[in-house]
């Protein structure tokens, strides 16, 4: 691997977890990174990971990008170019760096994005008009971990709740990050579930018709099995061998142009 510029990695990856997630539902890509010599890292978003879903009270969208451009602007320090991976809320938060930073960002790996959610009250669906009146009467928006081999599962659910405030500061980012997918230009690796509970499929149809990536640096693997928490379930070994093996060929494609 060529070194990177003033003794900096050529590349360095962000990973951010998902809404109500912790570190823990992606830490398994953290030491198949590192093994490639490249920085990884794996910030922790506000009023997540804490013992009561209650710390997430009067956080928003904001707070979780401020979190996570704060941590690319340090792995710039260490990294000329930075790959970001995303699971759920973190791959809106990782579309918004890349149109932050478009020059630092070369590409996105993005898992199970949550543009279109399975809840009927979420943007894009049916009952949307009607999140913003429930929550002045329910305060608490009940969640439920499912996994598709829950025997098997690697890691521990997300919070059972989470406050009703919350989750329409994680649908304002919804309806924000669609609006800004045209500009995003960089190459984009799409993993997403036929199958699950929280994200529904035709997601990967709006990115892929939206983005302003174009179609020949747009891909797409698709899991047969999974529950949402892609690398805690059943084809989490799968998952993480296709993110790194993307990876790889980002960086083998830099070391080929400069040779």
């Amino acid at each position: 691997m060529n070194a990177g510029t003033a003794g900096r990695s050529p590349f360095g990856v962000l990973v951010i977890h998902g809404f109500t997630a912790t570190r823990e539902s992606v830490e398994l890509l953290l030491h198949p990174l590192q093994s490639l010599g490249i920085p990884v890292s794996m910030p922790l978003l506000a009023g997540h990971g804490g013992p009561s879903p209650a710390a997430l009270k009067g956080l928003g969208w904001m707070d979780w990008l401020h979190d996570a451009d704060v941590a690319f602007r340090e792995l710039g320090d260490r990294a000329d170019r930075i790959i970001i991976v995303g699971h759920s809320m973190g791959a809106l938060l990782a579309l918004n760096l890349a149109v932050r930073h478009p020059g630092k960002v070369d590409s996105l790996v993005l898992v199970a994005t949550a543009i279109r959610l399975v809840s009927v009250l979420a943007p894009g669906r049916p009952l949307n008009f009607a999140a913003l009146p429930i929550s002045l009467i329910v305060k608490r928006w009940g969640l439920k971990s499912v996994f598709a081999d829950p025997e098997g599962a690697a890691c521990r659910g997300h919070y059972e709740w989470v406050p009703t405030d919350a989750v329409l500061s994680f649908f304002r980012l919804i309806k924000k990050t669609q609006k800004l997918l045209g500009a995003v230009h960089c190459p984009v690796f799409i993993l997403h579930n036929r199958t699950e509970s929280t994200v529904l499929p035709e997601s990967v149809g709006v990115l892929n018709s939206s983005l302003g990536t174009p179609d020949s640096l747009q891909s797409v693997l698709w899991l047969s099995r999974s529950g949402h928490q892609v690398f805690c379930d059943c084809e989490r070994e799968d998952a993480v061998d296709a993110i790194i093996r993307y990876v790889s060929g980002r960086m083998g494609r830099s070391e080929a142009r400069n040779e």
